[in-house]
């Protein structure tokens, strides 16, 4: 009996090793008949998903079928081998045939049905990116069902269109805002031309005032041009920050001695300025606070008192820029930060800002991972904190 069994289970052995061979190389082949027809024919045929899934059920359902067809003939020839009784084997065989091509058959209309229906997301979901476009970006893949693959990869795909939106939407502002700043220069360069064309060869006082006009507005081209760049550098993530290692008390000193130079309309006090070294870039800090005092500078009436300290605090540095100026309202403050927004637009010709300034500021500090913040109150001031 033990033998009986041990030549059984050795059968069954070389039955599966001879049909795993088998099915290997009939998988094997059919895919490198496949290769050889993609590049005879290219991309005039291919082979849909739906058609290699019903073909990969077709394929496991033969080997498994096939395995135990031969298992129950070699198994139920062993067993009456004494007793061959021929037409039964032939009987048999002739069953397990007819019960294989009829379930490859059942497996080929379930499993192409079967295999629609799993891939019809992937086709609604191709349809709807086709009908996206540069103009339709509010378009968004349906994420309702239970969650599976499909439903991760719609998602993901729709907060890449979120973020390409912002974007977009994000361009057109600035080139749109860009425009209209730049737009006024250019029109008062074109007006004081033609008058010196006109009139100015003749007329001293004319050729007086064209020429510091030109200059004004092409000193404000200028540095509108020079924030645009630097904002351009920023979007597209080319701006280089240059760490070293300094006293933030010179940099302090070197803003009140040059802010003192160029203005003495207002008071400039420091009260605390205390001497510790920080690693940031020297030149982008420098111009952040002084965007602060311009702002402040700005916006509080000549004999106005503005401060800048620095200190120490909780293993951070603070910076303060400080001012007794006509402040901000509760309206305008959460969008001080962004681009071309100015919240004295009756006054924005007269101070000659475009509403970068403060966005640059807050640029700077956050690509040196620190934080800015504001606190402003009507007709009693303004106070920006730095802490990086």
């Amino acid at each position: 009996m033990k033998n009986k069994i041990a030549k059984i289970f050795k059968l069954i052995s070389k039955t599966i090793r001879l049909v795993y061979k088998m099915v290997f190389l009939m998988i094997r082949s059919f895919f490198h008949l496949l290769e050889l027809i993609r590049e005879g024919l290219g991309n005039k045929l291919r082979f849909s998903l739906t058609f290699r899934i019903t073909l990969t059920y077709v394929l496991v359902f033969f080997a498994v079928f096939l395995l135990m067809s031969t298992g129950i003939i070699l198994s139920f020839t062993y067993f009456i081998q004494d007793y061959p009784p021929k037409d039964y084997i032939f009987l048999l065989s002739m069953i397990l045939l007819a019960s294989n091509l009829v379930g490859i058959l059942v497996i080929i209309l379930v499993g192409s049905r079967v295999s629609r229906r799993l891939l019809a997301p992937i086709k609604t979901m191709t349809q709807t990116v086709q009908e996206i476009s540069f103009n339709q970006l509010d378009r968004r893949l349906n994420v309702k069902g239970s969650k599976n693959e499909l439903k991760e990869l719609a998602q993901t795909f729709n907060h890449m269109l979120d973020r390409i939106q912002k974007s977009v939407e994000q361009q057109n502002r600035f080139v749109s805002d860009a425009s209209h700043e730049l737009r006024t220069p250019i029109s008062v360069i074109q007006g004081y031309a033609n008058l010196l064309a006109r009139w100015g060869k003749d007329d001293k006082k004319v050729l007086e005032e064209s020429i510091a006009a030109l200059q004004s507005e092409s000193e404000n081209m200028n540095h509108l041009i020079e924030e645009l760049l630097f904002l351009a550098k920023e979007d597209s993530g080319t701006l280089k920050i240059n760490l070293e290692k300094f006293k933030i008390s010179e940099v302090i000193n070197e803003i009140l001695y040059e802010t003192n130079l160029i203005n003495s309309t207002h008071q400039f006090i420091n009260e605390k300025n205390e001497d510790f070294f920080i690693n940031v870039d020297r030149k982008l800090l420098k111009e952040a606070i002084r965007i602060l005092i311009d702002n402040s500078i700005k916006y509080t009436p000549e004999g106005g008192l503005i401060k800048l300290n620095s200190y120490i605090k909780h293993s951070k540095s603070v910076i303060i820029v400080e001012d007794n100026g006509i402040g901000i309202s509760k309206e305008d403050l959460p969008h001080i930060f962004t681009r071309f927004y100015r919240a004295d637009k009756s006054r924005a010709k007269e101070s000659g800002g475009v509403g970068l300034g403060l966005s640059i500021a807050k640029l700077i500090i956050d690509n040196h991972k620190g934080k800015i913040s504001v606190w402003s109150e009507l007709n009693k001031g303004t106070i920006f904190r730095i802490e990086l």
